[in-house]
Parts: C-alpha cells; sequence; structure tokens
C-alpha cells in the first residue's frame, strides 16, 4: 500500500444527475461538501434515482457558490436553482428513511426536472445534513448522519479492482459490454495503487490527513448496468458481480466511508490503512 494515492474525487450535487470531479473537496461529518444535498421527490415523496429513471444519466449539475446548482440537460437551455428559503419542509421518503427536506422556492426548477424526465417531480434541498438524517443504526456510531446518498457519506473503489472486474467481464457472457468505466459505480473517491479487492479488508485509513473508518461493503444494483453516457442498460457489471462477488446476498463493489475527522482531500493524496486502534 505504499504507493497508493487518491485517484480522483466525484461529487453529485443531485443525487442521481452526473457529477463534476473536482481536484480537492472539504470533508464533513455527512460527506464531501455539497454532495448529494439535492435531490428528486415524485408527487408520494419518494425520491427519483435512475433506478426508476436512467434517462437520469444524461442531466447534469454543477455546485454554485453558496449551495446552489446549476441543472442541464439535452435539449434543455441550463438553469441556475438557489438553496430555497427554510420556510417549511416536505416529507422524504429515501430507501425507507423518513426525512424532511425543503423544496425549492423556484417553481420554474421544478418545471425544468418534470419536464425533462416526463414525469412530475419536485427538486428538493437538504438545508441541515447534522442533523435530519442518521446512517443506518446497524452500521453507525451515535451521531453519525448522511446527506441524501444511499446510505453513507462517501463511497470509495479501487481502480485495481475495476481493472479486475473488467477482466472478468471480458471472459463472461457479455464481454462486449465491457471495460466499464468506474461512473458506472457513482463513487465519490478512487483509488490507485492498492491490489486488486484489497478494501475488502480495510477496516480504517487515511486519505492525506482525514481518516475514515468502513462502515460496510457496497452492495450494487441496476443502476450499475446503466450506461452515464446514453442511458442504456445492459447485463454487466451485476452479471459478473453474481458470479464472482456474491457475498451474503449483496453484490459488492466498492466501500463504504464514515469520516472521523474533517479536513480537506486533494488528487494525489497518499492513502494510508490503519489498524483499527489507530
Amino acid at each position: 500500500m505504499g504507493n497508493a494515492l487518491l485517484q480522483s474525487i466525484h461529487v453529485h450535487p443531485v443525487k442521481a444527475f452526473r457529477g463534476v470531479s473536482p481536484r480537492e473537496a472539504v470533508v464533513e461529518p455527512w460527506g464531501l461538501a455539497g454532495d448529494r444535498r439535492w435531490v428528486l421527490i415524485d408527487h408520494g415523496g419518494k425520491v427519483v434515482t435512475q433506478r426508476q429513471q436512467p434517462r437520469l444519466a444524461l442531466a447534469a449539475a454543477e455546485l454554485l457558490p453558496g449551495g446552489g446548482v446549476r441543472l442541464s440537460a439535452p435539449g434543455a437551455d441550463p438553469m441556475d436553482v438557489a438553496v430555497p428559503r427554510p420556510d417549511g419542509t416536505v416529507p422524504v421518503e429515501i430507501f425507507g428513511d423518513k426525512v424532511e427536506g425543503v423544496p425549492s422556492d423556484d417553481p420554474a426548477a421544478h418545471a425544468w426536472c418534470s419536464a425533462f424526465l416526463g414525469a412530475d417531480v419536485r427538486l428538493v434541498h437538504m438545508d441541515d445534513p447534522a442533523t435530519r438524517r442518521p446512517v443506518d443504526p446497524a452500521y453507525a456510531r451515535p451521531g453519525e448522519t448522511v446527506s441524501f446518498a444511499d446510505g453513507y457519506p462517501l463511497l470509495l473503489a479501487s481502480a485495481a479492482s475495476l481493472d479486475a472486474l473488467n477482466s472478468l467481464i471480458a471472459q463472461g457472457e457479455y464481454p462486449a459490454e465491457g471495460p466499464l468505466p468506474m461512473n458506472r459505480f457513482r463513487p465519490n473517491v478512487v483509488v490507485a495503487g492498492a491490489d486488486a479487492w484489497a478494501e475488502d479488508d480495510w477496516t480504517r485509513l487515511a486519505i492525506g490527513d482525514v481518516v475514515f473508518r468502513v462502515a460496510k461493503p457496497c452492495g450494487r444494483c441496476v443502476v450499475t448496468t446503466t450506461d452515464q453516457e446514453t442511458a442504456r442498460r445492459g447485463k454487466e457489471p451485476l452479471r459478473t458481480l453474481g458470479r464472482y462477488r456474491r457475498f451474503g446476498g449483496g453484490l459488492l463493489f466498492g466501500q463504504n466511508l464514515v469520516p472521523l475527522t474533517r479536513g480537506t482531500l486533494r488528487v494525489g493524496d497518499p492513502v494510508r490503512i490503519l489498524d483499527p486502534a489507530d
């Protein structure tokens, strides 16, 4: 692990939209600054993701100063959306969690998103991630919270593990679908220089000066089969993960992290594996 480093950083301001890949990012207790603080909900308050709407892969979101977002998508004019005033919240259901969010106070933002998807959706902001949504208590320590991410503050993936997975895909039923890019897995941080699948054994690590604990491996879903450039779905990587990476009913790729300290991550930062007691 002496040569392991942070290869890339990925922030997704709106859950399920394309994100940005900055050279550095601030780590907050609930994730990277600006990551997944916005989400779309349907008329019943349920979160809308690429699971239901693969077309969301074609929409992009950039962070604006102050926490707002610039939305863009094919066939639509870009739109800037400011952080809404905290005048009231709406219930948001995200994978069984009941969370309060603040809807955009710009009706045009809801109309823009609804027109793009061809479905009635609303754009909602998480105003206070320190209090709104606890991490799954089965894997959390008291007081740990998360944004609108699937369940944990950060997702780590390994470049070597992706290479190994792509080698297996090349030998499988659907070799023409590979090699898959890392964006299929929508990580926050990508580590290079570690052995393939070494992350399965990590419990604590430091990226630069920031320390993280590994909460649990990441079980993968149909989103990974969605081409992030075309929104078309295939069979991989779930077919290959099902053959080689099935553990306890989950198809695993990547590790969910919880920050133990604050700081700033920078591309090129060294990655050190720590003892659980460190």
